[in-house]
Parts: C-alpha cells; structure tokens; sequence
C-alpha cells in the first residue's frame, strides 16, 4: 500500500473523507528524519501534536544544540558540524550509531593518505567525531580511548625583521594600516582586533582589553605609544558615522551572550560600538534590526597580503605573522618569557618557548664556528673586509686585534684568541697542509 503524504492526509481529513478516524500506514516526515506510525488512530485535532511529540530534530542539529549549551565558539561549531557531515557522508549516509572503530580509522587514514591533509586538521576531525559520540548520542565505547591521534609536527613560525615590518606597514594604508600596527604592536590577533570594542580602548592607561579570545579568556594588551594618535582621529571618524547610524534610525550592534536582555539600549550605545565599524550595514535575521558589523577578516587579510608583494619579500607573511614578530622582538629585546605569555595570552609556557628556536642574535644568539675559520683566513664576506669578532681579553692587552703584522706576520698570534682557535681547527680538521700563519705568508689560496 502507498503510504500518503503529509498534505493527503491533510486534506482527506478537511474533506471528511475519512469518516472513521483511521488513517492507516501514516508517515509523517519532519527534520528529514521519517516515522512511521502504523496503524494508529489519530483524530484530526490530534494530528499535529502526534506528529511534533513523535518528530526529532536532525543529527546535525542536535550537534550544533550541543555546542552551544557548552558555550563553544561559532568556529568550533562550524568545524565540529563540518566534520560530522564528511564523516556521515563518507560512509554513505549510515547513521553514526551504527558504526565503530574500523569506521572512524578508516576516515581518519582516508584524511592523511588521500587528502593529505595535516596532524593538526585529522585531529580536530578526530575530536569532532569524539565529542558526537561522546556529548550527542551518548555513546561511551572502550575504543573511542584507544583511538590513535596523529603525531602533531613541530613548525617554525614565521617572523619578520624590524626593517621588513616597517616595509610592510608603509606599503598599507587607512584602517587596514592602523589594524597592522595593532596586530604587530599589541600582538592581537586578526578577529581579536577586529573585534574591539570602543569601551575596550583605555588610552590612559595605554591598555586594550581584549574580550573572549581564544578558549574564551580575557586578557590585558599593550596599546602601543605610536597608535594613540591615530587611533583617536580613527575613533572620531566612527563616532560620526554611528550617529549619521542613530539619525536613520539604525546603530545597534550584536552584544555578546545575554547582554541586550540586561541593557536593553546598550547595541546603540557608543561604548559597545566596534573599533573598526564596517562600511556597510546588514539586517539580523533574528531580531530585523538594521546593523553594523566590523570590518570582515578578509578585508585586512587582503590588503597584508598585496602590501607584502609590494614590500618585495619572499617570505609568506600574514595577519599572523605580526603577531610572530613581536613575541620574537620582545625576546630579543631581554624581556622575560613569561611576560611575553602574559601579553600573548598562552595558557602554556610551552606554546611561547617556540619562539625562542627563532631567535638569531641577540644574548642568547649562538655564533657559527665558520666565522672564526673566515676571520682567521682573513676571508671577506660578500667581497668586502672579515668582520672581526668582539675583542677578547688576551687581544686587549696585546693590541694585536687590528695588527695585521701581529695576526699572520712577524708578531706572535695570541693563545686563546679567535686566531689561535682557528688555526688550531684548521689542524685538527686537516683541510690543508700548512698553517694560516704560512698560508697567509705564502699569499695562496687555502683549499677548503
């Protein structure tokens, strides 16, 4: 027998053409997930409220309902409902109650060997899968623990000179610039500015708040000397723009959590207007208030990427790459490393300790061996004069440092120095028959 359709059945009942009240064989489909209700007696009046009690919401909704009663962030929602999604899809809709531990290890090796995808993408594909089991269906299996997580590799930021940054921020102007300066003088990251508010600027205690970064932590950040000025002829041009808002009847913004309920007027307030409003405004699905937005990511992410083509580096620089940079700077300006994990917001030392294997001069910079055997030879860098090392002890007092006579001469080369050491390498290591005494004497190239 044919089952009928939810509009048949509806009609059937309006037009009395079922006189007893049996509707038979009744499937009744909602949120995509079908029910059959067999042969049951529902009366017209009763239809409705049958078909809601019995109907379910979707799996992918239940995962999103989810998240957001854990106070998850819209991106870990995107990413953990995504997730589902592929991994339903790629066992061909089989519902996820169904399937175990070959299941799972069979996407997660299809993400690594066809896709190739990164340790760090399969494993947030891992812990998406982990929290529907787990959080939705309620699924507490012995091998959701035993499921083997890929080996995260350990990549080297990257981090641009002093010199590179200033080509950078030169070759970038309007906001997209003062968001620059923010990014490499306060080490924010991209949505952690964009997402400024105006009550978050304290200029005089030359601070920025920011609000709900990453894990949902709020931190103290610096708000550099040189943004100042800028930044206030910036906030005076927003300002201006807010009330031409408020005259036409719109300037509310989107408050975080349960804000609008406890301040009903606080959206079209000042205070919690965005540092960086965007231009144009949008109608909120929810509410049917006209607003303003801030400025999108990939506005900003643009604009860092053409001004470093026109800087001329060969490096792939972006947003975050600001960010690299000043934890790098600060250390190598003698700042502890804890104050820099204060400033960037780790909750670990260690995730801060990656900068320290970036750093090349400095204190705690090492100098290359090479360079004494180049100096003892007498070798130039680049066709120009050996770059002499700092001055030591012995050197000092027997002036021989810029004696040339003194180093490969008819003076005597000083135990100890970078001379002597090189001289003693070039021995030990056997790569050539003769001292740089004799080498230097002889005037003939040594063969390295």
């Amino acid at each position: 027998m044919r089952c009928a359709s939810r509009g048949e059945l509806g009609d059937r009942v309006q037009r009395g053409h079922d006189p007893t009240g049996q509707l038979g064989d009744v499937v009744h489909e909602t949120y995509g997930a079908r029910m059959v209700l067999a042969q049951r007696s529902i009366s017209p009046a009763s239809f409705a409220t049958a078909a809601s009690e019995h109907s379910e919401p979707r799996l992918l909704d239940r995962v999103a309902t989810a998240l957001r009663a854990r106070h998850y962030s819209r991106r870990t929602e995107k990413a953990y409902v995504g997730w589902t999604r592929r991994y339903i899809l790629f066992h061909r809709k089989r519902h996820p109650a169904q399937m175990g531990a070959p299941e799972v290890e069979a996407f997660l090796s299809a993400l690594a060997v066809e896709r190739h995808v990164s340790a760090s993408t399969q494993n947030q594909a891992l812990a998406a899968i982990l929290f529907l089991y787990r959080q939705v269906l309620g699924v507490e299996l012995p091998w959701l623990a035993e499921v083997v997580r890929a080996k995260k590799a350990v990549r080297l930021p990257t981090v641009l000179t002093r010199e590179e940054v200033a080509r950078v921020l030169a070759s970038m102007t309007g906001t997209s610039r003062l968001v620059g300066l923010l990014l490499y003088g306060a080490g924010l990251r991209l949505l952690e500015c964009l997402r400024l508010r105006v009550k978050d600027v304290d200029f005089g205690g030359n601070l920025l708040r920011v609000r709900e970064g990453k894990g949902s932590r709020d931190r103290v950040a610096l708000l550099p000397a040189v943004v100042r000025m800028p930044l206030r002829e910036h906030l005076v041009t927003a300002k201006l723009v807010h009330e031409r808002d408020l005259a036409a009847g719109a300037g509310s913004v989107e408050l975080p959590d349960a804000i609008g309920r406890k301040l009903p007027n606080a959206a079209r307030e000042w205070a919690w207007q965005w540092v960086f409003p965007a231009s144009r405004t949008y109608v909120d699905a929810a509410s049917g208030a006209l607003r303003r937005h801030h400025v999108h990511e990939t506005v900003i992410q643009r604009d860092v990427k053409t001004a470093v083509l026109r800087a001329g580096l060969a490096k792939r620089a972006t947003c975050h790459t600001f960010r690299h940079s000043f934890a790098t700077h600060l250390l190598e300006s003698g700042y502890d490393i804890r104050t820099v994990q204060e400033l960037l917001g780790h909750r670990d030392v260690s995730t801060t300790m990656i900068y320290t294997h970036v750093l090349n001069r400095g204190p705690s910079g090492v100098r290359s061996p090479a360079d004494l055997l180049a100096v003892g030879l007498g070798l130039g860098f680049g066709g120009g004069e050996a770059e002499l090392p700092p001055r030591g002890a012995a050197e000092e007092a027997a002036g021989t440092r810029d004696n040339p006579e003194a180093r490969f001469g008819g003076g005597e080369i000083v135990e100890g120095s970078p001379w002597d050491r090189g001289r003693r390498l070039m021995r030990v290591g056997g790569f050539c028959g003769t001292s740089l005494r004799g080498a230097a004497d002889k005037r003939r190239p040594v063969d390295l």
